[in-house]
């Protein structure tokens, strides 16, 4: 029966398929460019039992085309991300490196619609520690289906000055929800960087918007259009959902945590802490930011002392500079990251910034 033969086709491409987006997700981690070779050593060959497991696909009936359709493109996506991984393992060829690590967020996009009903889904985007939660699980999955939860887009997906928003599917509005502006790194999009945060808005119950630069990275010198647009898309939050006025965190990665500092340090900005990760950052920042402004502004600082774009140095600069101007720092050194993002932080700066509901 055709019933028979999709349960047979999930239950062989589900399992490699999310072996080999958590493999991907390990290398965009502990990606160093001098040990990419011994990265992809290390993580192995998953994309075999999956390229096996999708060309055994049989034809799906048409009331199930829309789930083939979507777990076809994740495949896709993942099996083209460790070809040119390899590829590039032969060449050196960082920037095809990076270029490949984006077919992780692509195949998270085409997989999580089937989240609801496709439990070792679900399982997946949720953070390891929370996969073991039943009732979180339930609520997320027994929702009602909503026109203004689960992936939404402010504009077109990745569009400049655009966003791309998640918001639980348990969201209810007789309560207060923090929310998490997560900003990409130099030449990225809000689109890709959605899916570092998630995993974790989705586990611990946030709003998150993440938007994409107008220009090709954030405004760092020059004319600022972006700070405007945060504000605007705050705004836009605040007016659709119910937003903890508590709780509102600026956060970036690279350009994206450098422009955390830049917009966020500013006097009427919106945000109620600022966590930027792997950021550069010029003591001029401190000394020209407003001294209200700074003084007890929550900042939580996370830099890998493998970085080799921003040296940790400048980190260490930026706890001793802000500390010094009055700012309350929480200062993460991860000795074995490079210039990554180090989703296993996500948690901690969530039940942080949780504390700003406890004072």
């Amino acid at each position: 029966m055709a019933e028979d033969r999709v349960a047979e086709d999930l239950a062989a491409i589900v399992p490699p398929l999310l072996a080999a987006l958590e493999a991907l997700g390990l290398i965009a981690r502990y990606l160093n460019p001098p040990e990419l070779g011994e990265l992809l050593a290390a993580v192995g060959e998953p994309e075999a039992p999956l390229q096996a497991a999708f060309d055994g696909l049989s034809d799906w009936p048409s009331e199930l085309a829309s789930l083939g359709a979507g777990l076809a493109t994740a495949c896709r996506h993942v099996l083209d991300a460790f070809d040119e991984l390899r590829a590039a393992a032969e060449t050196a060829d960082m920037g095809q490196v990076f270029r490949a690590l984006r077919g992780g967020p692509r195949a998270q996009e085409a997989l999580y619609p089937f989240a609801a009903g496709l439990p070792p889904v679900s399982r997946f985007f949720l953070e390891p520690a929370a996969r073991g939660d039943a009732a979180r699980l339930a609520r997320l999955t027994d929702a009602p289906e909503r026109n203004d939860t689960g992936v939404l887009y402010v504009g077109e997906p990745g569009a400049r000055g655009g966003a791309s928003i998640y918001v639980p599917e348990d969201y209810a509005p007789d309560r207060e929800w923090p929310l998490v502006m997560a900003l990409h790194g130099g030449a990225g999009s809000g689109r890709s960087f959605l899916w570092s945060w998630l995993r974790d808005a989705r586990s611990h119950g946030a709003i998150l918007v993440a938007p994409t630069a107008i220009g090709q990275t954030w405004a760092l010198t020059g004319p600022d259009p972006d700070t405007p647009n945060l504000s605007r898309l705050v705004e836009l939050a605040r007016d659709r959902w119910t937003i903890d006025p508590k709780r509102m965190l600026l956060t970036g990665m690279s350009d994206g945590g450098t422009f955390s500092y830049v917009s966020g340090l500013e006097p009427g900005s919106p945000f109620t802490h600022l966590a930027p990760v792997a950021a550069a950052f010029h003591p001029m920042l401190a000394q020209m930011a407003d001294p209200d402004r700074l003084r007890g502004l929550p900042i939580h600082l996370a830099h890998g002392a493998l970085d080799w774009m921003f040296p940790i140095e400048m980190a260490r600069g930026a706890n001793r500079a802000l500390s010094a101007a009055g700012a309350a720092v929480t200062y993460c050194e991860l000795p074995d990251l490079a210039h990554t993002y180090p989703r296993e932080i996500n948690p901690q700066i969530l039940a942080w910034l949780q504390e700003a509901a406890r004072a």
